[in-house]
């Protein structure tokens, strides 16, 4: 499928490092140019902008909080007219519900739900103009399997996919489908250090049935697939890449 998504402009939120980075630089390969969108390493960015180039594509970064409420329109301001949207930016805090602070309430919320929405608001009238559109939302194992410390990303994640499912019948007639992609236990710098603890990680290996973590490559392929028109009669669907945990 080399080159299906060429003349094809995508955001990927979060691209500059984990699944975000993988996501982005497989739909360079598939042609597409890029908006990589970062919060505070710009170096990472850059980095990631140099091995997207050498793909052949145009690679644009941008910079903004999504955990700020206006983040997204800082985001929007910068992101110009999209065929692609991959809203793949979150934030997580591991600690017991009871623990759990108003300030990291919103900061999920607003980073994991609202940019979502208000980032789709202003991607969409293009896409239905052109009447092509691809929307991709990244979302997580624990939609399915919650963990009990990570009360709020796991409802989140579970609300913007139910946002998907509702965008994905009201924009069908449009020609822009809307999906949700579920990650299980993915080897990224966000998890290294949890996984490092030797009981916890058996633990975890225990839920997975294939009996390995994911690598952030694993779930790149399948947004490419969505983005393109060979996933053009798909719509409104979870796929959840995780090795069986949400079995």
């Amino acid at each position: 499928m080399h080159g299906e998504l060429q003349g094809k402009r995508a955001l990927v939120t979060g691209a500059s490092r984990g699944i975000g980075s993988a996501i982005a630089l497989e739909l360079a390969r598939g042609g597409a140019d890029i908006v990589l969108h970062y919060v505070r390493d710009a170096e990472s960015a850059r980095q990631m902008q140099r091995q997207i180039e050498q793909q052949g594509v145009v690679c644009t970064l941008a910079q903004a909080d999504l955990c700020d409420p206006e983040g997204a329109q800082a985001l929007a301001d910068q992101m110009g007219d999209l065929d692609i949207l991959v809203l793949n930016a979150s934030v997580q805090y591991s600690k017991p519900w009871e623990q759990i602070t108003k300030e990291e309430f919103y900061r999920q919320i607003n980073c994991n739900l609202l940019a979502s929405l208000l980032l789709i608001q202003q991607a969409a009238p293009y896409m239905r103009r052109q009447h092509w559109g691809r929307i991709v939302t990244i979302g997580s194992v624990q939609e399915a399997k919650p963990h009990p410390d990570m009360l709020v990303y796991s409802a989140s994640k579970a609300a913007q996919t139910n946002m998907a499912k509702s965008l994905a019948l009201q924009l069908a007639q449009d020609g822009v489908t809307v999906n949700n992609v579920a990650p299980g236990v993915i080897s990224t710098d966000r998890n290294k250090d949890a996984l490092a603890d030797a009981d916890y990680a058996r633990q975890v290996l225990r839920l997975i049935p294939v009996g390995f973590y994911g690598e952030k490559q694993d779930c790149a392929p399948v947004v490419r697939l969505l983005c393109s028109d060979a996933g053009r009669y798909i719509t409104g669907q979870t796929i959840f890449v995780d090795g069986g945990k949400s079995l």
